[in-house]
């Protein structure tokens, strides 16, 4: 079976082709390792089941023990964020997925911590001292199922009214290793499928969709439940046949999440809202920006 995941880096750990579509960078920076994956080709997009780009991926963040080192976390994820952003204008940012359900919420409640600064014009910038600010609009449009409109219909739309330089979409995804859920941030410039994380894919956001450069931001949050056992099969070495694994049905949509997923869902919004504030806000430190969120 081929193993369900959204993260690139653990598509790209399942290669076993050596092919020169795909380069690998890696570095460490303080307890996190991010990896940068750049898919050039189309024979090697084909492989890893991702379209061709760059994906970041940041792992070792302390969102289930303890919440320590927190500023330090959120100015490299920024960093990363902001080296795939046009420098000026208009950003659009959309908090994917439905906030009634736990492990799909990573994306609504991550708008709760952005900085909506397109209304701040004028005297009004200058009295409050936020003439510096990047223009930023902030949208949590929802799911299908509780406004009968797409996604995609919905941000295109509004790209056509705001004509944003560039969209930022943030929304949960599904990863193969357990120890990844809530703890590994990916970022990308191919845009997003919405709710890939739950198996609810609907129409893609990507450049081509909305005609400017989208950049996602997602946390994993649930294993498919057919992966989870295909791993701890083959881990523990039960399996030394790929067809002595038992198939389950992706279909059955059955997803395993961690017991304190609500805990995770809190901290990595936290997390991601900010980065997303250090990434869009480069005239402003960490501290004055905290200060505006609070």
């Amino acid at each position: 079976m081929q193993p369900r995941t959204d993260l690139a880096i653990e598509a790209n750990e399942l290669n076993d082709d050596i092919d020169s579509g795909v380069e690998v960078d890696e570095k460490r920076l303080l307890d996190i390792r991010i990896t940068k994956i750049d898919i050039k080709t189309d024979s090697a997009a084909e492989r890893l089941h991702k379209p061709v780009g760059r994906y970041i991926t940041v792992e070792g963040l302390h969102l289930r023990e303890s919440f320590r080192d927190v500023r330090e976390h959120i100015e490299a994820v920024a960093n990363e964020i902001s080296s795939l952003l046009p420098e000026k204008g208009l950003i659009l940012v959309s908090g994917l997925g439905n906030r009634e359900i736990t492990p799909d919420a990573l994306g609504p409640e991550s708008m709760e911590h952005i900085l909506a600064t397109r209304h701040i014009t004028g005297e009004l910038a200058r009295s409050t001292g936020l003439d510096g600010m990047r223009p930023v609009a902030v949208l949590s449009p929802g799911v299908l199922g509780q406004t009968g409109i797409e996604t995609a219909e919905m941000i295109s739309g509004i790209c056509e009214k705001l004509r944003p330089c560039a969209v930022i979409v943030v929304d949960a995804l599904a990863a193969r290793e357990a120890q990844r859920l809530g703890t590994t941030i990916q970022i990308c410039n191919t845009g997003i499928s919405p709710g890939s994380g739950v198996g609810n894919h609907r129409m893609k956001l990507n450049s081509e969709s909305l005609g400017v450069p989208v950049i996602s931001v997602g946390v994993p949050t649930v294993v498919d439940a057919a992966t989870l056992a295909y791993e701890l099969l083959r881990k523990n070495n039960l399996c030394e046949m790929e067809e002595n694994i038992p198939e389950f049905s992706i279909k059955d949509g059955m997803m395993v999440t961690p017991d304190d997923i609500d805990m995770l869902t809190q901290r990595a919004s936290k997390l991601v809202g900010m980065s997303i504030n250090c990434a869009l806000q480069r005239n402003y430190d960490f501290d004055t920006l905290a200060s505006l969120v609070s």
